[in-house]
């Protein structure tokens, strides 16, 4: 087991079920966090949940079916791990999804509905509910996973771009936040932005093998990256877009 800066540490991880969830939950597991993953899929979460715990015997890894949607369910997911564990030190944001079209005027707005909701709705309602717990803690941190394509959006992906542009909006808002209320001495907890281009795992890789999945990153490094945030002072990395992959 760890003895890091994550040895001891209460994380939340939204969107818990997924293939860069599953990672996730392992190497927090591995570094020594007490781990409470959240997903809308209750069997895939306690396949991740199982997974991270056999492998991982020592660690403390649970899963909560929790609403993200629903601000209050979202508020309360956050008091019940505060006390339960008696602080809450990071939130990981790994609630994900896609829609695009082949071109710009093909845009369907019923996509942006999907991915308001699912891409910024879950951001503004998990900060919320987190941040004065992850700015009582020592070592706070919420991490949003983003993508290259909101600095540089494509004309099929207008919808997909301006939410993750959101996302990272919001989560820059609570970073000044962690800033303001560090005062002079600066942020001791922090809001950090990784940005990948694409995410790849083992079974993307075994249905296409000859893909090359160029720029992509790998769920197990996305993990690593995840990690290494609280390795970082929070001065360092809060307000901070991390890149995964090269700046487009």
């Amino acid at each position: 087991m760890g003895n890091g800066a994550l040895e001891g540490a209460v994380i939340a991880v939204a969107g818990a079920g997924g293939p860069a969830g599953r990672a996730a939950l392992m190497r927090l597991a591995e570094a020594g966090a007490v781990v409470i993953g959240s997903d809308n899929d209750p069997e895939r979460l306690a396949e991740a949940v199982d997974a991270a715990s056999y492998a991982h015997g020592g660690a403390t890894v649970v899963g909560d079916t929790v609403d993200l949607l629903d601000r209050q369910s979202a508020q309360e997911w956050a008091t019940r791990i505060e006390k339960d564990f008696g602080r809450v030190d990071g939130l990981v944001h790994l609630v994900g999804g896609w829609r695009g079209s082949e071109t710009f005027t093909r845009t369907s707005l019923d996509d942006w509905d999907f991915l308001e909701m699912l891409l910024i709705r879950t951001v503004a309602h998990t900060s919320l509910a987190f941040h004065e717990a992850l700015q009582r803690s020592d070592r706070g941190r919420y991490v949003l996973i983003s993508a290259a394509g909101a600095s540089k959006p494509t004309a099929g992906n207008a919808a997909y771009a301006a939410a993750k542009a959101a996302a990272e909006a919001w989560t820059l808002a609570l970073a000044d936040y962690f800033r303001k209320a560090g005062g002079e001495a600066g942020p001791t907890s922090a809001a950090a932005i990784l940005v990948v281009k694409a995410l790849v795992h083992d079974a993307m890789r075994a249905e296409r093998p000859n893909a090359k999945f160029a720029g992509f990153t790998d769920v197990k490094d996305l993990a690593d990256a995840i990690a290494d945030v609280w390795e970082q002072p929070a001065a360092e990395v809060n307000g901070q877009r991390l890149w995964l992959t090269k700046k487009p």
